[in-house]
């Protein structure tokens, strides 16, 4: 392949360079160098003729920019293809506006609790910005990567939530029975475990799995991607980070987290039921009881909870990722710190739930 070659000759008002041969990545090693320091050299007007340029890619485009940009005074053109014009224009609307530094970002000042309080609000602030935006930046969305995180979050999860649910309903069933046996109160068992089931157990227990599940996996895969600077590439490319990678792992969460609570609701009556059988309880019995002691609205109010705790880990998770320092470290520290501040998360939430629900009376 031939290289590119810089050429320069005196013109009326200045010099004129003159850059022949393909303007590509792969000829213009040699090239490069020598350009710009022309252009910073150039006095007066300087012109780029590019009448003997045969090809222009996205690299000769940045070559062109970086001479204009590097003359002190007034740069024309001169044998430039619409293409090649076109290619220009769209770089330079996408490159940074030259003049004054930016101001430099504000920090939070004062111990190291502090600045990592104002890290996750400032994450928390970019998301919600991300959110509000979403209609003007829709082709940042890839339909297939959300059914993919949605499908590990939830399908790939269902026999670990099954298995768990029908377990604590037996453990909750055994263990309730023991003192509840002392006052002949046995039957009230399937009361106590299917209320506690839809209520609380339910849409907390699937946090916990889905923290330690796919919370985790949301920091290392992103942790992954901030050490090996493809967000960072993301970015440079003008694609928000925010759009295109938290806000569809936080709609999968969502949108997986009533069915690992209804799963776990499920399976734990079951597992009471299959208890309270051993006990001698005929299922008519235990049936009734559960429609006595709970309603529909009992496991709405779960379901409804466990919307929020998904949101709440599914944001957790990639603000893990997404703030993960380089070093090989990194990335595990990201997963510890999704996994436990997901779990803190929903149990503090669970609590303010509880509040709220006290006052309201329901």
């Amino acid at each position: 392949m031939s290289e590119a070659a810089v050429e320069i000759a005196g013109g009326a008002d200045g010099p004129v360079i003159a850059l022949t041969g393909p303007l590509t990545a792969a000829a213009l090693t040699e090239a490069w160098p020598r350009a710009i320091a022309v252009a910073r050299a150039a006095q007066g007007v300087m012109t780029l003729d590019l009448s003997r340029a045969a090809r222009i890619d996205t690299s000769g485009a940045a070559l062109l920019l970086a001479l204009e940009r590097g003359h002190d005074g007034e740069t024309r053109w001169q044998g430039l293809t619409p293409a090649a014009e076109g290619l220009i224009a769209r770089l330079r609307a996408a490159l940074p506006e030259t003049g004054a530094p930016p101001p430099p970002p504000r920090t939070v000042r004062g111990p190291g609790p502090l600045r990592t309080l104002g890290v996750r609000i400032a994450f928390f602030g970019e998301t919600i910005l991300a959110t509000t935006g979403l209609p003007a930046r829709r082709r940042f969305l890839r339909g297939g990567n959300f059914f993919r995180i949605a499908e590990r979050a939830g399908a790939q999860a269902l026999p670990l939530v099954i298995m768990l649910g029908f377990l604590i309903g037996m453990i909750l069933a055994f263990q309730s029975a023991i003192p509840m046996r002392q006052f002949g109160a046995d039957i009230y068992v399937a009361a106590l475990v299917s209320l506690s089931l839809f209520r609380e157990l339910g849409p907390l227990l699937a946090a916990v799995i889905l923290a330690g599940r796919t919370g985790s996996a949301f920091a290392a895969e992103l942790g992954t991607m901030m050490v090996n600077e493809e967000v960072a590439a993301l970015t440079t490319m003008g694609i928000d980070p925010g759009t295109m990678l938290v806000i569809p792992r936080m709609a999968a969460a969502m949108l997986v987290m009533p069915a690992l609570a209804l799963g776990i609701d499920v399976s734990g009556v079951l597992g009471m039921g299959f208890v309270m059988g051993i006990l001698g309880f005929p299922p008519s019995a235990i049936v009734a009881q559960m429609q006595m002691a709970t309603s529909p609205h009992d496991v709405l109010l779960g379901l409804m909870k466990s919307v929020v705790f998904g949101a709440a880990v599914g944001l957790i998770g990639c603000r893990a990722g997404l703030t993960a320092g380089g070093g090989p470290r990194a990335v595990g520290e990201a997963a510890t710190s999704a996994v436990v501040g997901g779990i803190v998360a929903t149990i503090l939430l669970d609590g303010l739930f509880a509040v709220i629900l006290y006052r309201l009376g329901q």
